[in-house]
């Protein structure tokens, strides 16, 4: 039995402008599991279509019971093959990704279709499917179950890293990430805490003050 994936995204950036983003990618704040992209074969056809394969190193953190199933030296990270066709003609990307190792213990394959939002001309559509699958004996349905999850977890961080980086090419500022804003929310209430703490000490200080004035009076 495999477990089935379909997902309609939107990003408001032209398909020219996705297209650039999408091989300029990593790094960005949301894609730390993203260690290594490498290409391995580009070609343009003779109907102008631009057909590349990277391969891209991820790391691949297995749950507690799933580590218990596997000796202590097996790679942590994940080794995947990503396919793609570019057709600027008809304005479309496809790709097709999916992991060559830890392939026991479960293959991913993602097909995405990169196309012009057929509602609004200057904003580009993504349909994603994807597919999880496990040959291990006796625990394959929970290692789907926990599979699909954590490629959902991705999906939106993808989201927000294909964000911050077409925002950073359009010349925007990104919007800040979850533990940038914490940091400089926590910095900030240091700051404060600190600034109470020195008012506390001068209005203390003053009373003490005015008090020993009012007895040598």
């Amino acid at each position: 039995m495999v477990k089935y994936f379909l997902g309609q995204s939107v990003l408001r950036s032209s398909w020219d402008q996705v297209f650039t983003a999408f091989w300029q990618r990593y790094p960005n704040p949301y894609s730390k599991h993203v260690l290594t992209e490498d290409i391995v074969h580009r070609e343009v056809t003779p109907d102008q279509k631009l057909l590349s394969r990277r391969l891209l190193t991820k790391t691949n953190r297995m749950p507690r019971w799933a580590e218990r199933l596997f000796p202590a030296n097996v790679a942590h990270s994940v080794y995947i093959l990503e396919d793609s066709v570019v057709d600027p003609q008809n304005q479309t990307m496809t790709t097709f990704t999916w992991n060559i190792n830890h392939a026991r213990l479960m293959v991913v394959e993602e097909r995405c279709v990169y196309r012009v939002n057929a509602d609004n001309s200057g904003w580009t559509e993504i349909r994603r499917e994807a597919w999880v699958s496990s040959s291990l004996f006796g625990v394959s349905r929970a290692v789907q179950e926990f599979g699909l999850a954590r490629f959902k977890s991705n999906v939106t961080k993808t989201m927000k890293g294909f964000e911050y980086i077409l925002a950073k090419l359009q010349g925007e500022a990104p919007s800040k990430t979850l533990v940038e804003t914490a940091k400089e929310a926590k910095e900030k209430a240091k700051e404060t805490a600190l600034a109470a703490t020195e008012k506390a000490k001068d209005l203390a200080s003053k009373a003490a003050t005015k008090q020993q004035q009012q007895q040598l009076a």
